[in-house]
């Protein structure tokens, strides 16, 4: 008779692939706890408190998509872009620059679930050199990155906290013209 598994000792079930897959999975849980914790201390701001607990199961969605159904529909992805469009419309005069990212607690765990989003892009470059991935997944992990940026910029507005202007010693960056707006 076969042993059966005790689970307690299993976080994963596929943790032990050697797939890039594996990879993408475990990034975008880490993105989706991350989005929950910017909610939890959004709650006072409630557009952006309402667009993330919308955006945790839609992270989950886009998790599943790579190995099971694709689960982000063109819906979806304009959904998303007309959530930059409200953002960036708030904004745009805030992120003529790259900023450092600082603030309020909120906007920096936004910081941080941009940055988890777009190691969740390059995590779905891998899965890409090994199997086929819908055009639609990236655009939807782009623009999520997107997103989750002009939120942050968006929570430090509302709370009064302006954006610290970044500027690389490494490389040259322009400013955008308004014409570029």
């Amino acid at each position: 008779m076969k042993e059966k598994k005790d689970l307690r000792y299993l976080c994963y079930p596929y943790m032990r692939e050697s797939a890039s897959t594996v990879d993408f999975e475990i990034r975008t849980d880490s993105l989706t706890t991350r989005i929950g914790q910017a909610a939890s201390l959004t709650k006072e701001i409630p557009v952006v408190h309402e667009d993330l607990m919308y955006l945790l199961p839609m992270v989950y969605h886009l998790n599943g998509s790579v190995r099971g159904k694709m689960a982000i529909t063109e819906e979806d992805v304009n959904r998303l872009s007309k959530m930059y469009d409200f953002y960036v419309a708030e904004v745009k005069d805030r992120i003529d620059r790259f900023v450092l990212p600082q603030g309020t607690t909120a906007a920096c765990v936004l910081h941080v679930c941009r940055s988890e989003a777009k190691k969740s892009v390059r995590a779905l470059h891998k899965v890409s050199l090994e199997k086929e991935v819908p055009k639609r997944l990236f655009d939807y992990t782009h623009l999520l990155a997107n997103v989750l940026f002009v939120m942050a910029v968006y929570v430090n507005k509302i709370n009064g906290v302006e954006e610290i202007p970044f500027i690389s010693k490494s490389y040259p960056v322009k400013r955008m013209k308004k014409s570029e707006e």
